[in-house]
């Protein structure tokens, strides 16, 4: 499980890491950051690391995993209608927020108020389900009205997922450049037991997985989209 984990995260992780080379001691805020799964991986690259979630379960996981790895993360409960009241403006060198987006109802005033927290020149990762692979997937298993009616833009999941243009479109009013990612093109459809059982099957998707990352025509086919940019 932890290796598929890895395979799932390592574009995603690879663009932060890339984002924040330059700098070291960053200060960042991480919106829906959970357990901590790339918190407390940041943390231990010495860098100053909030996490902003609405659960005080998840929470708690998180300061366990942080003292168990001998790193200090602050947490703060909280989602993205208070973020703006928890976090002082153009104050962070990076605002993470993955998996949010697509269950606020105003995806646009969320951005902007991510982007208002950055410093001139800081870095926003937003990474968000895609839409056109979840219609794929749900006519693969025989969901065939459900695939049309997310086509269209209705989700039986109350997860709103975005296009390659509707990304572009939320994100151009508030940085000055970015890069968009293909994330889990393969990951999602190569069995887990292939992964276990095959000797070098899971560092093959990766490198796979990363080759196809920046590829355009493989945006509409990755379960997820990750925003990288610059405010």
């Amino acid at each position: 499980m932890e290796r598929r984990t890895s395979v799932r995260t390592a574009v995603v992780w690879d663009a932060v890491q890339q984002a924040l080379a330059a700098k070291s001691g960053a200060n960042i805020v991480d919106l829906g950051g959970g357990t901590g799964g790339f918190a407390v991986r940041l943390a231990e690259l010495g860098h100053h690391v909030t996490v902003i979630d609405p659960s005080p379960d998840a929470l708690a996981a998180l300061s366990r995993r942080a003292q168990e790895n001998n790193v200090s993360v602050a947490a703060l409960q909280g989602d993205l209608d208070n973020f703006a009241a928890l976090v002082a403006p153009a104050s962070y060198d990076l605002v993470l927020c993955h998996g949010v987006l697509g269950i606020v109802p105003d995806p646009a005033a969320g951005v902007r108020a991510l982007a208002q927290a950055l410093v001139e020149g800081g870095s926003l990762s937003l990474l968000v389900g895609q839409r056109h692979a979840a219609v794929i997937a749900r006519a693969m298993t025989g969901h065939l009205g459900q695939a049309r009616a997310l086509l269209e833009g209705a989700d039986d999941s109350g997860e709103h997922r975005f296009s390659a243009d509707e990304m572009h479109a939320l994100v151009a009013p508030h940085l000055s450049s970015w890069e968009l990612h293909a994330v889990r093109v393969f990951t999602d459809l190569v069995p887990g037991a292939l992964q276990e059982l095959e000797s070098g099957a899971s560092a093959a998707l990766l490198e796979l997985e990363r080759a196809v990352a920046t590829r355009p025509e493989y945006l509409s086919v990755a379960t997820q989209l990750h925003v990288i940019g610059t405010r």
